[in-house]
């Protein structure tokens, strides 16, 4: 199974880690410092322009921020 993530980009629900809601900005230092990184090392992908990132999906690859909300992701994912 698939999670449309926006902008016609999905990802396959067995690479999913993780979803972070950045509206709340509630997540660990260790956290920041990984997508740091991450953003480093060129995993990071932006599914739409950066101004309206609700939030975070981290996958065993790469890092996608995305206009969709939480809310929304899960509710897809559980389709």
């Amino acid at each position: 199974m698939y999670l449309h993530i926006g902008n016609e980009m999905m990802v396959s629900l067995d690479e999913l880690v993780m979803i972070i809601d950045m509206e709340s900005s509630n997540y660990r230092e260790a956290t920041k410092e990984y997508l740091c990184y991450a953003a480093w090392d060129k995993r990071v992908v932006y599914v739409s322009d950066n101004t309206n990132n609700r939030s975070i999906i981290i996958t065993k690859e790469k890092i996608f921020y995305s206009p969709i909300s939480v809310d929304t992701l899960v509710k897809r994912a559980q389709m």
